[in-house]
């Protein structure tokens, strides 16, 4: 097949749905598919100069090409009339459009183009149809899903959901689907460090069990939960286990967040025991995940949670949310706790897990069985072209 990758930006900055395309794009094409990626320049840094890529010009990677187009006029946006010029003379090429992300320009005019076109399009929402993500400047994406959404969403072949819970509460503005429930999968690179030498350029002592948070740092991944959760441990005097904090992330488009947040860690009882890490990306990463004791994201909302499953293939178990929508499968294959969105609960859930060492060894090696197992693209891969040729038939 000749299938056609639509996404905002590819840049590492985005974090996981950036990366998911890019894992998704290499696993087809070694099935022997003929794979492209279009997308823009957008590095997500208005202070930082452009991605340094040739526009309008396929890159040959791993048996599949990006063809990035200039963000213009509006780069914040993500808005590319080059892109939309290459879409319209090139749709017809194709069998299948995957477009990643809804209520952007990028996405919701390559979907109206591609239904023109007559090429049979499917949306990843990537967890914008989800009602708390909705809420957010509601007005105007009301507005924008009359617009474009709902008749793009009208338009598709399936939309794909990356789980179940994920599905069941995103809405369709009144839009019957066909939906797909496919997981994402993971891509880390390898390691270069060993846990000692990460300890060691870190500056946490050897006898800490490390808690990981490595996300996004903006106020849906539910930090202001966490903090005075962590808090809370390192005050209870009853408490034993001398544990270190890291956050590991970045947010470009709000860095004063990002900075509140340190400030906060940096003024309080988790001061000395705690490490702001920034944006990590390649060996460093994984390096950073493997040395973990244990994996946190505590978020308000999470159609996936890519950085789960990453945490999970390298045997760190994890504590997590209830509305992280991958929630059923830590509880079913025993990978890690689930908590709720409030401080006491995720109090709880931390303090079981510091508390017992070898349960978090037995289910970090249950969260890598499974993430092995359900989280790869070589088992992805397949079942997404299965679904791709029943929609092109």
């Amino acid at each position: 097949m000749k299938i056609l990758h639509i996404i905002p930006s590819v840049s590492l900055v985005y974090g996981g749905p950036s990366q998911m395309v890019v894992g998704l794009a290499k696993a087809q094409a070694a099935l022997g598919h003929q794979v492209t990626i279009l997308t823009t320049d957008s590095n997500g840094d208005r202070g930082q100069a452009p991605l340094d890529v040739a526009l309008g010009v396929p890159v040959q990677q791993e048996g599949y090409e990006i063809v990035y187009f200039r963000c213009t006029p509006f780069k914040r946006y993500k808005f590319s009339v080059g892109l939309f010029k290459w879409l319209w003379a090139n749709a017809q090429t194709y069998d299948i459009a995957h477009i990643h992300a809804l209520f952007s320009p990028v996405s919701s005019i390559a979907a109206t183009i591609a239904r023109l076109q007559k090429l049979p399009y499917v949306l990843r929402p990537l967890g914008t149809l989800d009602p708390a993500d909705l809420a957010k400047k509601r007005l105007i994406k009301k507005l924008y899903a009359m617009l474009l959404e709902k008749p793009n969403l009208k338009g598709a072949a399936a939309i794909h959901f990356t789980s179940d819970q994920e599905a069941k509460v995103s809405e369709r503005f009144g839009v019957v689907t066909n939906d797909w429930v496919i997981p994402l999968g993971v891509m880390l690179p390898e390691g270069a460090q060993t846990a000692e030498e990460v300890r060691s350029r870190y500056q946490i002592p050897a006898d800490r069990p490390i808690v990981l948070f490595m996300s996004r740092l903006e106020p849906k991944k539910g930090l202001e939960l966490l903090i005075p959760a962590l808090e809370r441990l390192a005050n209870d005097v009853d408490f034993h286990v001398d544990f270190h904090v890291v956050i590991a992330g970045a947010n470009p488009q709000d860095p004063e967040y990002a900075t509140k947040i340190e400030h906060w860690i940096q003024q309080s009882v988790l001061g000395d025991r705690s490490t702001i890490a920034g944006f990590v990306t390649g060996a460093l990463k994984t390096d950073l995940l493997r040395c973990a004791d244990l994996f946190v994201l505590p978020s308000y909302y999470e159609n996936f949670g890519i950085a789960v499953a990453e945490a999970m293939a390298v045997s760190v178990p994890v504590v997590i949310s209830d509305q992280v929508h991958i929630h059923s499968d830590i509880t079913n294959s025993n990978s890690g706790w689930v908590c709720q969105c409030q401080v006491e609960s995720i109090e709880a859930a931390l303090r079981e897990a510091l508390s017992r060492p070898d349960d978090r060894i037995l289910r970090g090696h249950n969260a890598a069985i499974y993430a092995n197992t359900y989280y790869s693209w070589q088992a992805i891969a397949p079942q997404v072209i299965a679904k791709y040729q029943s929609v092109c038939r």
